[in-house]
């Protein structure tokens, strides 16, 4: 059920945060690598990965780019807290109808979806659950409506033809990431950064190796009837922390002061509302500073119960916290890496 060494794979979004830190571990392992990106990495080409430059939501893009692939990992996605619905919808949804329907077109046997617990997210805690935990009724951001519709879409892919699996691995973090840390340390240094009500509640998180490495591990085991088939596999760190203590150890690294004022759950929450109803009125550009979604998200508890992962996966993320911490503080020091 291992990749065949000889025939390329596919990772979708193969530049980002992700997507490049599992084609650097495919590469690592010898294996040929395809990436589809928006526009050129000077760091694919370094690692030694064929580039197609397209856009996820063009049919004839990712055909070309699928095409004599055994597998793809879809990691490719439009991310963010707030945004016009539509370009949501394209990238995360019409990208992954066209990623599906290559996969069909061209044979590929494994597809491997990286999703977010974002999409079983209810605006309440969420501990130590496990992957029986239903979908919500409604969302209050785009971004998770969108990949929980990508989601369904790729776990019915899943037949006698096609073997899917999908991970959602929890807030990615470490050297080279491009959206959690950027936004606390923009935040930070612009004295905008808050604590959310006056809890310090559990979170659990993925450093990127671990994160990366599963989508390997997710790969090897799965083909066509095999025990992961079809299913839904949580990822992260297994090591729960307090938000706001992590926050700080971030902040700690990148030599800022620790979060100390707060804002009232509630308040947060109606402000979120009112900032929302302002962009979308007056359709503004980039992002309001707060958001019910994110009021929600920085006040409530969210680990998850990584059983399933680790029995059929074989995962253990082998990089901990406080390594991970290390390696960031160097980066940090080092400068940001050659794009």
């Amino acid at each position: 059920m291992s990749l065949d060494p000889d025939r390329p794979v596919l990772v979708t979004g193969g530049g980002g945060f992700l997507g490049s830190a599992v084609v650097a571990m495919l590469r690592e392992r010898g294996q040929p690598v395809r990436s589809l990106t928006r526009r050129h990495y000077p760091r694919l080409d370094a690692l030694g990965a064929e580039q197609v430059e397209g856009d996820v939501a063009d049919v004839a893009t990712v055909d070309r780019a699928a095409a004599g692939c055994q597998a793809v990992f879809h990691v490719a996605a439009k991310a963010g807290l707030w945004g016009p619905e539509h370009e949501y919808r394209r990238t995360n949804v019409v990208g992954t109808e066209n990623v599906l329907a290559a996969c069909r077109k061209h044979g590929v046997r494994k597809a491997v979806y990286t999703s977010s617990p974002s999409v079983v997210f209810h605006g309440t805690d969420l501990e130590g659950v496990d992957e029986s935990v239903p979908y919500p009724d409604h969302y209050e951001a785009a971004y998770p409506e969108t990949k929980a519709i990508a989601e369904r879409l790729v776990l019915e892919a899943n037949d006698e033809a096609l073997a899917t699996v999908v991970l959602r691995p929890h807030l990615i973090w470490g050297p080279g990431d491009n959206n959690i840390l950027p936004r606390i340390y923009a935040r930070a240094r612009a004295n905008r950064l808050f604590r959310i009500g006056r809890r310090n509640p559990l979170i659990d998180l993925t450093y990127i190796d671990n994160a990366a490495a599963a989508h390997l591990l997710a790969a090897d085991k799965l083909d066509v009837g095999s025990a992961i088939a079809g299913k839904v596999y949580f990822i992260a760190q297994g090591q729960p922390v307090p938000l706001w203590d992590m926050v700080d150890r971030f902040l700690e690294i990148a030599h800022l002061p620790p979060v100390r004022r707060t804002v009232p759950r509630g308040l947060a929450i109606a402000i979120g509302r009112a900032l929302e109803g302002v962009y979308r009125t007056f359709r503004l550009k980039g992002e309001p500073r707060m958001t019910r979604f994110l009021a929600h998200e920085l006040s409530t508890a969210h680990w998850y119960n990584l059983e399933a992962a680790r029995r059929d996966l074989g995962y253990a993320p082998h990089v901990g916290i406080e390594e991970g911490l290390r390696r960031l503080a160097a980066s940090l020091h080092e400068g940001p890496p050659a794009t």
